[in-house]
């Protein structure tokens, strides 16, 4: 694959894989039933009640995938390195959480008032691995940015200074008959008719 064409599937794997992990952390990931008061209660948590890494990780990747572009040199390899730590890290907590009933017991304790719950019937998602594919995604992005992406393009460096000074422009006198001069005189004060 030559290095032009990594640009576009490296963006589109990150957007992509950042745009499955905040999904999933806002979907129920478990569920499971309590009782309170002799009643059964169903409880569900979501993927940022489990762990709220997947959201956060998948806005460092967006971020870091939008930095690439914006950095040279030894900084965008940082940057993309940076870019595959978030993937790895939505991709460890997708998993860890996974099976994780901690949240669900917590939401169980909540309903019974007490300092620790019991859950029963406890059932797992697909999201957890929805999140689990959006860490890949984004660990390709930023795999395919740190094998390539010193040869990507930049932003434009056009209006960046370079350091050298600038020469001054010259004023020149301003003509004393143009319109604009002569209000210019009114407003000071002074009488342009005089000579």
């Amino acid at each position: 694959m030559s290095t032009g064409r990594t640009v576009g599937p490296a963006l589109l794997l990150g957007a992509a894989g950042a745009a499955l992990a905040l999904l999933a952390g806002g979907r129920t990931w478990a569920e499971g039933t309590t009782t309170v008061a002799q009643s059964t209660v169903t409880k569900h948590v979501s993927g940022q009640d489990v762990t709220g890494l997947p959201g956060a990780l998948a806005v460092v990747g967006l971020a870091a995938l939008v930095a690439v572009f914006a950095v040279r040199g030894v900084w965008r390899t940082v940057v993309s390195a940076g870019l595959v730590l978030a993937g790895a890290g939505v991709v460890a907590a997708a998993v860890t959480g996974a099976g994780d009933t901690s949240a669900l017991d917590e939401q169980a304790a909540k309903a019974n008032g007490l300092t620790s719950g019991a859950i029963d019937n406890v059932s797992h998602t697909a999201w957890p691995w929805v999140a689990l594919a959006g860490g890949v995604l984004l660990l390709l992005a930023g795999l395919l940015a740190l094998r390539f992406g010193r040869h990507w393009p930049a932003m434009s460096g056009r209006y960046e200074r370079d350091g050298t000074p600038r020469p001054r422009r010259t004023r020149t006198a301003p003509d004393p008959e143009r319109p604009e001069e002569l209000w210019k005189a009114l407003d000071r004060g002074e009488d342009p008719t005089r000579a």
